[in-house]
């Protein structure tokens, strides 16, 4: 699912630089990968039987990216319907169980993101090399067969491991464009009637996915402005197959009995009342009597507002966690809000630790055989694992998007804003949260003499903006 990305076009000023290396200190965050780790790093100790080499799969990722855990090939049924197969890094063919690389793994949980470069899950020499699915490698996989009717619902899954390689690396621009003109194979081509099928099937269930913007702060001449970039279609049609397979992934543990879901429980009234709040501000009209759903899919993320209203959107995804179950005894929460199925996170296992657990259990029930030792002795412990590196990545992402927010807004102190309260503290009712229209940055207010007007317009005045230390703050003028 998504979260707020943020990216710094140009060479971060100093102060930027300054107030990215105190966070990573204050975090705690990983620097580089001990000796230890680093010297299990090698040829994977096993390749598997079964050769799909002559399945033509490409990638589509964004262009600067190495660590490609993905790659499809999509076709047509004899009898009708699509066949998917989706190859997935096979990362347990690399990470000795026990061994040193292992257990950093289990430290870090998540590749985490920064606005000037990311801090990986792998040392890039397995991440961004041996196990990643760079075009004319031959690498041992997860393959994912899955095969759709002619609507686009699931009816035959199959998972395998097995020897792939990629024919095509391609990015989202260039993607699109080759289907937009009628110039893709059909292999290509058929991302979007898949996906368009897909998205369909998604609304009938009541499911989400938010096209969320990428946060861009551009550096200009020392100082920054804040810009969006809008995801193109394709995008979401890469994002529906990812959905497709973790969906496939739940249903095969829920079947067997053992396993680990990615769940979200409704949200509560009270953030969906604080999202109104911010759709006010935003000036994005939403009537009452439409779904939260049906306005998510009305919005036009090329729009600046809507774009701002998107990313405030993530907030009802952090009630997510993961749910091990075993022995046939499920969970009473099998169910992923979001998506509106039970599903699974197995689709991102060179930046994610639980990913590479799940494709374990589910080769396992597919081969009719037992979960593997080493993957029943971790069960019990990822969900707190995951949840304390999802913690730190959500953390990184806050403390990101405040530090450049604060960038973006340093030379403006004494400015005054259009604003609009979202939230007020409890216990202060002087204290709040306030939504700019222009930028759409959101911030601290504080400093008023009387409670702040929840819901309601009013002008605020810019008394701090600093990377390094309060960030931003605003007082009622």
């Amino acid at each position: 699912m998504p979260r707020r990305h943020v990216r710094v076009t140009g060479a971060p000023q100093a102060p930027l630089r300054s107030a990215l290396r105190a966070l990573r200190t204050e975090l705690g965050v990983p620097g580089g990968f001990p000796a230890e780790a680093l010297a299990e790093v090698g040829p994977p100790a096993r390749l598997p039987a079964y050769d799909a080499t002559d399945v033509p799969l490409f990638t589509i990722d964004p262009p600067t990216s190495e660590d490609l855990d993905q790659a499809m090939h999509l076709s047509r049924r004899e009898r009708g319907g699509y066949r998917v197969q989706y190859a997935v890094a096979d990362v347990a063919a690399f990470v000795t169980p026990g061994g040193a690389l292992d257990a950093e793994a289990h430290r870090r949980v998540t590749t985490l993101y920064f606005p000037d470069g990311k801090v990986p899950l792998h040392p890039p020499r397995l991440s961004e090399g041996a196990a990643s699915l760079l075009p004319g490698q031959t690498c041992p996989a997860v393959l994912w067969t899955i095969d759709l009717g002619p609507d686009g619902r699931a009816e035959i899954t199959d998972v395998r491991r097995a020897l792939v390689r990629s024919r095509a690396r391609l990015d989202y621009a260039t993607a699109q464009h080759r289907i937009d003109e009628g110039t893709a194979e059909e292999p290509l081509a058929l991302l979007k009637e898949v996906g368009t099928l897909r998205e369909a099937l998604e609304a009938e269930r009541g499911g989400i996915s938010l096209g969320v913007p990428e946060q861009e702060i551009l550096e200009k001449d020392g100082t920054y402005e804040l810009a969006y970039r809008a995801p193109l279609p394709a995008e979401g049609w890469n994002a529906q197959i990812s959905l497709l397979t973790g969906m496939a992934a739940a249903e095969l543990m829920l079947d067997h009995g053992t396993g680990v879901l990615r769940t979200l429980p409704a949200a509560p009234d009270g953030a969906v009342g604080r999202l109104r709040r911010t759709a006010l501000a935003l000036r994005v009209d939403w009537p009452h009597h439409v779904s939260y759903a049906q306005l998510v899919r009305s919005l036009d993320p090329r729009l600046p507002h809507h774009a701002a209203f998107l990313q405030e959107c993530t907030t009802l995804l952090r009630g997510a966690g993961y749910t091990v179950f075993r022995d046939g005894v499920l969970p009473e929460v099998t169910v992923h809000a979001a998506v509106a199925a039970p599903y699974a996170h197995c689709t991102a296992p060179l930046r994610r630790l639980v990913d590479r657990y799940a494709s374990e259990i589910c080769l396992a029930v597919a081969a009719g055989l037992p979960s593997p030792e080493w993957v029943l002795a971790a069960l019990d412990a990822l969900p707190k694992e995951m949840a304390e590196g999802s913690r730190r990545a959500g953390t990184v992402e806050r403390e990101c998007v405040d530090i450049v927010e604060a960038a973006l807004l340093k030379d403006r102190v004494g400015d005054l804003f259009e604003a609009c309260v979202v939230d007020v503290t409890e216990h202060d009712s002087t204290v709040g949260t306030v939504q700019l229209e222009s930028p759409a940055v959101f911030a601290r207010i504080s400093g008023g003499t009387v409670p702040l007007p929840l819901g309601e317009r009013l002008r605020v005045r810019l008394v701090r903006a600093d990377p390094g230390t309060e960030k931003v703050r605003f007082e009622p003028a």
